[in-house]
């Protein structure tokens, strides 16, 4: 009980204090279970036993006690679980969102704090970084006291451009989320893109006893609200169909922000409120369902050591097995750490592999050692020597390439390149690109467009045939061809988004903009330097105008653009816009589309048109675009904290179509 109470105790401090996960949620709760059951069996329980506390964040700064316990949920795997608490009572399935909880209080209208969860009992004052923080408005329209339970999480769009962007790498949002929350500064918080959705509308002075009708209210006055569907009758067959249901949202990857598992609650929030504290469990104030993993027994054929952005990570290659209705064969090792903590042998090793949360394959166990792990030298990819490094906040050991330029370095970097938005190469995914980039073929931009040389290679690979590389082949040339615009924005320049490239370009024809860069840098009456020129045109400032500069006057950046040159073609483009339906107007365009190709298509319609388009919503947004109008998504929470219309494509097509 003590091993099993320390090991949860490490995991847990780590997982809610952004410093990365010391094992899987499948064996967190393999492990608790089996720590509650000999609870039960001895009659003992240690002092410190997770099963009767709250799991922590220990974010620095001013402590504070909740007004009302954040106590944790009781959980199961089991739908039989759900059905049995419901009782036949009416309730309403939502996500379980997995970020950090904060308790925002208002008072008359007016933002009072905000507070981490922390112990359930006690939290962390961060009122200081609500204006950083989306989602949580500095105004309500709502008299009295009112406190609010909601998450805050980062959707998987913007952990990925974080990491991207960014010098520091995370490995999932909820770390990126936590870790951003100790940070001090509220300008570099809002950089990482926060969101805080509300769950629970924990009190509030008007008489609404509805849990649905509470959500309502939390939109009436101006917040938003998780996801959540209503189960009037909660019998096994209509609750399995609605988890079955959300599930399909999890395995399909509708759902922008990363979750954990569903949570019932009932709709009587007076009755709720009869139940009883058990540890630190409310017995009526909620369920929480997560997925039972699906596992399978396999022999472990070869370690890959995958290069991707600034580490060297095991993949174990095995016997294909099937899992979730599809079949599995790869999957991360994450580490040296997880290796060593798995006991991870050589080929014939025979393992345990689940999907996590349906998605991501993960080897859990080691059932049966082989050898041991090689752990390589020399890099992969450009052949320098390796270093294993250990992280000073949780130990956990990394293994690195030496050579600040290595090409596994620049994934991101080569997906970005080749995106719709850039250079426009279809199907080369990210995984693809990583394979290419660990077989030697692709060290530069450039290097893209010899890939037509490796067709007969590429049919050879596993999961490619002759007709799929050829098909790569074909859009590689097709790519040759590029509009300025997505050249620019394919270069990967920090702070050059699609919005700043169409900016600049719109002021300076290609040529012209990058000779201006390579102007003196010593400015006379005459000769601004270049990064002045720049930052006077609309929209660019001088903080995106001296990024620009600095990376075209940096040698080995110009070089790159210089082959690039060599070898595609510029298409010309038209900016100037056609019409006037949408001049002076700025939109932002969530979801799927149907009457447009895709979002891009009618985004430069909008253009044509005199309008603008942005990426998220804000005062300055005169419409959000979007066919899920009653969805509950961050844009649309934020377009209804602003008061900003929310339109279908239907409704678009007849207020500023052709």
């Amino acid at each position: 009980m003590r091993q099993l109470v320390d090991q949860l105790n490490r995991a847990s401090d780590a997982y809610y204090n952004g410093r990365g996960e010391l094992m899987t949620d499948y064996e967190w709760d393999a492990m608790f279970d089996q720590l509650r059951r000999l609870e039960q069996e001895t009659g003992m329980v240690l002092p410190d036993s997770p099963t009767h506390k709250v799991s922590a964040d220990t974010t620095a700064g001013q402590k504070e006690a909740h007004e009302f316990p954040a106590l944790s949920l009781a959980k199961t795997k089991k739908e039989e679980d759900l059905v049995k608490w419901a009782d036949g009572r009416p309730i309403w399935l939502s996500w379980k969102l997995d970020g950090l909880t904060l308790v925002v209080t208002y008072d008359d209208g007016r933002l009072t704090k905000v507070v981490t969860r922390g112990d359930g009992h006690i939290g962390t004052n961060i009122t200081h970084l609500a204006k950083a923080i989306d989602g949580i408005p500095q105004q309500v329209k709502a008299k009295g006291h009112i406190v609010v339970r909601g998450e805050a999480v980062i959707s998987y769009e913007d952990f990925e451009r974080f990491n991207l962007e960014s010098d520091e790498e995370y490995a999932n949002p909820r770390n990126l989320a936590s870790g951003s929350l100790t940070l001090k500064d509220p300008q570099e918080v809002a950089q990482r893109h926060i969101h805080w959705i509300p769950f629970t509308l924990v009190h509030t002075s008007e008489p609404i006893v509805s849990w649905g009708a509470r959500m309502d209210y939390l939109k009436q006055i101006g917040l938003g609200c998780v996801e959540h569907e209503r189960i009037d009758l909660p019998t096994l067959d209509n609750i399995h169909a609605v988890i079955a249901r959300w599930t399909l949202k999890v395995t399909e990857k509708k759902n922008p922000y990363p979750v954990d598992g569903l949570v019932i609650t009932y709709d009587d929030t007076d009755y709720a409120a009869t139940g009883s504290v058990t540890g630190h469990h409310a017995t009526r104030a909620g369920y929480a369902f997560k997925w039972a993993d699906e596992s399978a027994a396999t022999e472990l054929e070869y370690v890959e050591w995958s290069c991707a952005a600034s580490t060297i990570s095991p993949v174990a290659v095995f016997k294909p097995v099937e899992l979730e209705g599809t079949t599995v064969k790869r999957a991360s090792l994450c580490n040296i750490s997880e290796c060593e903590r798995l006991g991870m042998g050589d080929k014939g090793t025979k393992v345990e592999v689940i999907k996590a949360n349906k998605i991501i394959p993960k080897v859990i166990r080691v059932i049966e050692p082989v050898g041991s792990l090689n752990i390589p030298d020399r890099c992969p990819v450009c052949g320098a020597p390796t270093e294993v490094t250990v992280s000073p906040a949780s130990g956990t050991k990394t293994l690195h390439c030496t050579n600040a330029h290595c090409p596994a370095k620049q994934l991101k970097k080569f997906a970005r390149f080749v995106s719709k938005e850039g250079v426009n190469v279809d199907g080369i995914s990210e995984q693809t690109l990583q394979r290419f980039i660990n077989l030697g073929w692709i060290r530069n931009y450039a290097d893209v467009f010899s890939l037509p040389e490796h067709e007969q290679e590429i049919a050879r690979l596993d999961g490619f045939k002759e007709k799929s590389a050829a098909n790569i082949a074909k859009s590689v040339e097709k790519a040759r061809s590029v509009e300025p615009q997505r050249l620019l924005y394919a270069l990967c320049i920090p702070l050059c988004g699609q919005d700043v490239c169409k900016r600049l370009l719109a002021a300076y024809p290609l040529d012209d903009l990058v000779a201006l860069t390579a102007a003196p840098k010593e400015a006379t009456l005459f000769t601004p330097r270049p990064e002045e020129r720049l930052a006077m045109i609309p929209g660019i400032g001088p903080e995106k105008a001296g990024s620009f500069v600095r990376w075209f006057q940096d040698k080995d950046n110009l070089e790159v653009y210089q082959r690039l040159r060599q070898i595609l073609t510029i298409a010309a483009t038209d900016v100037a816009p056609h019409g006037d339906r949408c001049q002076g107007l700025t939109f932002v365009i969530t979801g799927d589309v149907h009457h447009y190709k895709n979002r891009n298509q009618l985004k430069a319609y909008i253009e044509s048109q005199g309008g603008k388009v942005t990426g998220s919503v804000s005062k300055s947004t005169d419409y959000l675009i979007n066919n899920d109008v009653a969805s509950t998504s961050g844009k649309n929470q934020k377009a209804h904290q602003l008061g900003t219309p929310i339109i279908s494509e239907d409704e678009f097509i007849k207020l500023f179509g052709e």
